[in-house]
């Protein structure tokens, strides 16, 4: 199954990634495209999946775009890695569960990399180190083609978490690699691309 792994050195706008995203996502469920793998960065944007609550808001001034992910109210920024992906599970196990369980091995198999131990939480979707977010996962699924994606906190900003209740926890609870390591990561996107796309074939 052929994969097109795709990396943006430029910060993509959010409704552009999700234009050319939803575009992918109708051309694989028509046979017309291969699956995706993109890795980019956003500049900053809030976005709001499908079960966020306005008081997860704190800051009523920020301007937050509606997703159709999962999920609740997050943030992306400059310095934080987003993974999209568009993936046909109708040639793989129809197993949404799987599918997670590939995403957060591959960004736990990653941050491993960088002697970073962190682990998922069956209650809480997404990826934690001493018990401080450091990467989310958000997903949706039609007709058994899953899309949007995961992003991994690198070396973002994150007093801009103030704004919002993230993911609805606490916004003191979230972390990333630059916060937990001195060293920043350096041309690493095709090796994260490299486990991902490894673990995703897994399924």
């Amino acid at each position: 199954m052929s994969i097109e792994i795709k990396i943006s050195k430029k910060k993509i706008p959010y409704k552009m990634a999700m234009l050319s995203l939803n575009k992918r996502v109708e051309e694989v469920k028509n046979g017309k495209n291969n699956e995706l793998l993109w890795i980019l960065e956003h500049p900053t944007t809030y976005t709001a999946g499908v079960s966020f609550n306005k008081n997860e808001i704190i800051d009523k001034k920020i301007k937050i775009i509606k997703s159709n992910r999962g999920g609740k109210i997050t943030l992306h920024n400059p310095g934080q890695k987003i993974i999209y992906f568009v993936i046909d599970l109708n040639k793989r196990k129809k197993d949404i569960r799987k599918l997670i369980n590939s995403l957060e091995n591959s960004i736990i198999q990653f941050l491993k990399n960088y002697g970073i131990k962190a682990k998922n939480d069956k209650k809480n979707i997404g990826i934690w180190v001493n018990k401080k977010k450091i990467a989310a996962i958000g997903i949706r699924v039609s007709r058994w083609v899953a899309y949007h994606g995961c992003s991994i906190n690198i070396s973002n900003n994150l007093n801009q978490y103030l704004k919002i209740i993230p993911c609805g926890l606490d916004n003191k609870k979230v972390t990333s690699i630059s916060e937990e390591i001195t060293i920043k990561p350096r041309k690493y996107e095709k090796n994260l691309a490299k486990i991902f796309i490894k673990n995703i074939n897994s399924i």
